[in-house]
């Protein structure tokens, strides 16, 4: 990677900027037309809307959000960026250090996008900023773009020091970056707000999240293809996830969060993100994975495979009692039912199944009650959540808000119950240890119940079977 810091920084060699022959001949001699702003169509449109929604909630407050920076990775080199989610949904934008300012005003709020210029031929910038001169990053679209395709009235960043900010309602990323210049302080006000707002999806939000869906139902099959590859080149659980991942790169943003590939022992690991191991012929092969959308919008499924294209009697055990917990969940997806009813639905099934088995040191009641939860042992995660521009959205809210309102149309959500049997788990026969199994799919509630967004993925075991063995003849 070519170093933005000149080689003679700190020596006797003068400093590019002070060197009179290279700067007059350097700003001369550029071709080169205005580049426009392309945001995801639709999304200045929504972001629009999502403003006066934010505004009806807090009319007299003074709002500021920011993108944020690319976070360092090591020294000068920092990771890819990817804007605060509040940012985007508000503005459309997915500009680096951009900051949106709404003030209030009789009837709503102004609102302005404050964006740093892009540093143009003939400004030492165009050489010197590793972050904006667009001799480092490329032509880039100015103020005027911006303003134009975001139908926002945009300013230079420099002029946000003349706005009185103190007292605004912000969020904590924002406050990170502005506290210091502006005396911010992050707001949980603001926080819950948002997420409240962001939890019913509107019709082009909806739209996005079925294109994030279906490219990542190609992406496990591009992935299912490469399962002999990852066996018999030795290339492991690496290759699996590496290809996902490049599909996601390809077909959106890139993923929505790491992706998870688990085989065998791996697999009941809940954040397998290593994905260093060996992929094993004969054994359940979990993938947890999603891609984002150019919007952001994220996807978030999970299939467990066998490898080899056929579960061996106990996986097949395993995913046939998941996959009973899975549908009783799905069902309680629904307008009028409350959060957490697919939760218990879910877990009652996980119970009364390892209670059969012999696994429950105590009986299901006493399992399912506040302070049993014994089934829990080999399912310790949360089994679902909202989703959007966040693998785990509308994080912020309050309980009542969340956990315990009712669902409303419009409202994206996992169900993702599972079984986890670690491999050095003595509790479990050895059959079972090293046998970890999810099933997760992404559901639309709608005035008459629930769409899976993810049903071009089947569930049941003979399903996942047959659509395993069809990708695994594609790769032959």
């Amino acid at each position: 990677m070519t170093d933005a810091r000149p080689p003679y920084a700190g020596t006797r060699y003068p400093r590019m900027k002070d060197i009179k022959g290279f700067t007059d001949f350097i700003a001369t001699g550029w071709s080169g037309e205005p580049v426009p702003a392309n945001p995801v169509a639709g999304a200045a449109q929504a972001a629009a809307d999502h403003r006066r929604r934010l505004s009806d909630r807090l009319p007299a407050a003074t709002i500021v959000v920011a993108s944020g920076s690319a976070p360092t990775r090591n020294d000068d080199n920092t990771y890819r960026f990817r804007p605060d989610s509040d940012f985007v949904w508000l503005t459309g934008c997915e500009a680096e250090d951009a900051v949106l300012v709404m003030t209030p005003r009789p009837g709503g709020h102004d609102a302005r996008l404050y964006l740093p210029p892009p540093f143009r031929p003939g400004e030492t910038g165009f050489f010197g900023d590793a972050n904006h001169g667009e001799l480092w990053v490329g032509a880039s679209p100015g103020l005027p773009e911006w303003a134009d395709a975001l139908q926002i009235d945009v300013a230079p960043i420099a002029r946000l020091a003349d706005q009185t900010l103190k007292g605004a309602l912000t969020i904590q990323s924002t406050a990170a970056s502005l506290t210091v210049e502006h005396g911010l302080e992050p707001s949980a006000l603001l926080d819950r707000h948002l997420s409240v707002l962001r939890m019913v999806k509107d019709a082009w939000e909806i739209d996005q999240m079925r294109l994030a869906v279906d490219a990542t139902v190609e992406g496990f099959a591009a992935v299912a293809r490469e399962i002999p590859r990852a066996i018999g080149e030795g290339l492991g659980e690496r290759w699996l996830q590496g290809t996902f991942d490049r599909h996601a790169r390809t077909h959106g943003n890139g993923t929505g969060y790491t992706t998870i590939v688990g085989s065998g022992p791996n697999a009941p690991v809940l954040h397998w993100v290593r994905c260093d191991g060996p992929v094993l012929p004969d054994a359940a092969l979990l993938l947890d994975m999603g891609v984002e959308a150019e919007s952001l919008y994220t996807a978030d499924v999970t299939r467990t495979l066998p490898a080899s294209g056929t579960f061996s009697p106990q996986q097949r055990a395993v995913h046939d009692l998941v996959e009973r917990a899975h549908r009783a969940g799905m069902a309680q997806v629904k307008p009028g039912t409350q959060y957490l009813d697919f939760h218990f639905a879910a877990m009652e099934v996980i119970a009364q199944g390892l209670h059969d088995w012999g696994l429950l040191p105590v009986s299901v009641d006493e399992a399912l009650s506040p302070s049993g939860q014994q089934h829990r042992r080999y399912l310790a995660c949360g089994i679902g959540h909202h989703l959007g521009l966040d693998t785990h959205d509308c994080g912020h809210a309050e309980y009542e808000e969340y956990m315990g309102a009712d669902l409303e149309p419009g409202v994206v959500m996992t169900v993702e119950p599972g079984l986890y049997f670690h491999a050095n788990d003595l509790t479990v026969p050895p059959e079972l240890r090293g046998i970890g199994v999810r099933l997760e799919d992404d559901l639309l509630v709608t005035d008459g119940g629930a769409e899976v967004l993810s049903d071009a993925l089947p569930i049941d075991a003979a399903g996942v079977e047959a659509w395993t063995r069809a990708r695994l003849k594609e790769a032959a």
